[in-house]
């Protein structure tokens, strides 16, 4: 559904929100391994991210990356957004320019539904509860087996 960079981000902000705080900054290797993703395409989404107030970043010795409070209150929905992907909730499940009400694709009608059912999860799930599902051990955000 989102481009490998949109799920890495996801899996990121999820992360850095768990872990960090403005004292204890993480680094990006750290953040790589643990959402399974290549160092360096990790980098550009992590600038990505910061450059559009989802996280923040501390250059030096003493630096790396962190969430502040007021950005763990952000919907899920901020992160599509930073990305670029926000816009994927709203296109038609077979990339049709012109599919809508009047002028429907095959799938249109089932598929209105769950696109609702998207957007409102994107919208109203922030990124800390995100963070706090994880906490259990049941939900995961890496691909690694434990």
């Amino acid at each position: 559904m989102f481009s490998k960079a949109t799920e890495y981000a996801l899996r990121a902000t999820i992360f850095i929100a768990q872990k960090s705080t403005p004292e204890k900054k993480l680094g990006i290797e750290e953040i790589a391994k643990a959402i399974d993703s290549p160092q360096s395409f990790t980098a550009k989404i992590l600038q990505s991210l910061t450059r559009n107030n989802v996280i923040s970043a501390v250059r030096g010795p003493n630096g790396g990356f962190y969430i502040a409070d007021k950005a763990k209150k952000l919907p899920a929905r901020a992160v599509l957004q930073a990305m670029g992907e926000d816009d994927v909730l709203e296109k038609c499940v077979l990339g049709l320019k012109k599919c809508s009400e009047t002028q429907p694709c095959p799938m249109h009608e089932q598929y209105k539904s769950i696109k609702q059912q998207l957007i409102k999860l994107f919208v109203t799930k922030t990124i800390a509860q995100l963070a706090d599902d994880i906490k259990d051990g049941v939900i995961f955000i890496s691909n690694k087996k434990k």
